[in-house]
C-alpha cells in the first residue's frame, strides 16, 4: 500500500524547506487503523476498543524519495470486533498526535475476536515520488 502525505506533513515540509521554518520529526511513528476512509485532514473512524492500540513501526532508508518498512507490524490480538479494516494512518504518537502519512488498505480486512493483523515487511511503502 502506497501512502498519501498529511495536510499538517505537507505544511511542515513546505514551511521547513522554504521559509526555514524548523520541524522536529517524531523519534518513533505509529500506525493507526480505520474503519472509514481516511483523509489528508486526518478525519476518519479509528479502531477503538477490543485490545486495539496504534503500533510502532520502522522504515528504510529512503532511497529515490520512497522508504518501506523494515519489519512486520503487527497489532495486539483484537479481543472484540474491530469491524472492518479499509485504511491506514501514519502518526508522530501513539494516542492522538498528528497525522503524517495515509492510505488505503489493498484489501480491506474484518478483524474479529482473536485475530491478528500484520502489516509484512516492506508492504507499507511511503513515496515522495
Amino acid at each position: 500500500m502506497a501512502s498519501q502525505m498529511s495536510t499538517y506533513l505537507q505544511d511542515k515540509v513546505v514551511n521547513l524547506s522554504l521559509r526555514n521554518t524548523a520541524y522536529t520529526p517524531p523519534t518513533t511513528v505509529y500506525v493507526g487503523l480505520f474503519t472509514t476512509t481516511l483523509n489528508a485532514a486526518g478525519t476518519g473512524t479509528e479502531v477503538s476498543g477490543g485490545s486495539y492500540a496504534r503500533t510502532s513501526a520502522t522504515f528504510s532508508a529512503s532511497s529515490s524519495g520512497a522508504t518501506a518498512n523494515s519489519a512486520n507490524i503487527v497489532f495486539p490480538t483484537a479481543t472484540a470486533s474491530w469491524g472492518t479494516v479499509t485504511y491506514m494512518g501514519i502518526y508522530d504518537a501513539s494516542t492522538a498526535g498528528n497525522l503524517l502519512y495515509f492510505a488505503p488498505l489493498t484489501n480491506s480486512k474484518t478483524i474479529d475476536i482473536g485475530d491478528v493483523f500484520q502489516i509484512s515487511t516492506s508492504n507499507l511503502t511511503v513515496s515522495l515520488a
